[in-house]
């Protein structure tokens, strides 16, 4: 491994645990208590720590905060059709991501993914470890195994497409995964779901990182304003999760709604998409 690699590996191990001690914690912690908990110096884990999200342990306990989600939705909610016409999509920049998708053909889905080859991975990533799948167009899995762990998630990212071939390949897709949390370059997405479902997951792509929005504003998007509850399915049938940015949909009353990894990582991405919009 790199020097690079490794440090990069190093602060992902740091900022995992200390993720997991926020997020359980009844109150804040202290830089001390973090640090102490780390085995680290209260310096030098201040500093491990800003690097790697973009703002200090303590502002970004606060928006860790149950009551994030509401100020997100008062002050950064996203109305799909104004962003839209303001020319915010998938296909544009996120930060320095470049993403590019295709949808999968009806007639394909209807299939169950017979005749495709599906490569996958495990990975590291900010909110633990991910397991990602790709075909050659691009990643059309990418689920956290942290609340359910491994073979949950297998069976259930695997489960979707019964007819295709699964191969162990991390390095066909460890390009498209690191770009897509590291938030630079260029990655491919392959959306393979039913087209209402991908209708949906077209609107999430359009809310820039950062904000949120609600159900219903996505059912309004896409044309079905009374599908609120078909919506919220779709959004919780998202087999690419941080990409498809379904995190980023709240209800109206500012709560969470469901994860379907977890709502403790919902939240931890969202805290951290804020920490970053704000650097």
């Amino acid at each position: 491994m790199s020097e690079a690699g490794s440090e990069q590996t190093y602060h992902y191990n740091v900022m995992r645990r200390a993720l997991d001690l926020m997020d359980e914690a009844e109150a804040p912690l202290s830089l001390e208590a973090l640090a102490a908990r780390m085995d680290m110096s209260p310096a030098h884990f201040q500093r491990v720590f800003s690097a790697w999200v973009g703002v200090s342990p303590k502002r970004y306990q606060q928006y860790l905060r149950l009551g994030h989600a509401k100020a997100l939705l008062a002050e950064r909610h996203t109305v799909l059709e104004a962003a839209h016409e303001a020319g915010l999509s998938g296909t544009g920049r996120l930060h320095d991501l470049f993403l590019r998708w295709e949808a999968m053909s009806p007639g394909e889905y209807a299939r169950g993914g017979a005749g495709l080859t599906i490569r996958y991975g495990w990975f590291d990533s900010p909110f633990g470890e991910a397991l990602a799948m790709g075909t050659d167009r691009g990643l059309c899995g990418l689920a956290f195994t942290g609340e359910f762990g491994r073979d949950w998630t297998w069976e259930d990212m695997a489960g979707r497409w019964p007819g295709a071939r699964f191969e162990e390949v991390p390095e066909a897709i460890a390009p498209w995964v690191e770009a897509a949390f590291a938030g630079r370059g260029e990655a491919a997405l392959h959306m393979i779901g039913a087209p209402f479902q991908i209708k949906v997951w077209e609107a999430l792509l359009q809310i820039p990182s950062g904000h949120v929005t609600t159900y219903s504003d996505i059912a309004q998007a896409i044309g079905n304003p009374r599908a609120v509850r078909a919506v919220g399915t779709a959004v919780g049938r998202n087999p690419v999760s941080f990409l498809i940015p379904c995190h980023r949909a709240l209800r109206k009353s500012g709560a969470l709604g469901g994860y379907h990894w977890g709502l403790p990582v919902k939240r931890a991405i969202l805290a951290w998409e804020s920490a970053r919009a704000e650097a």
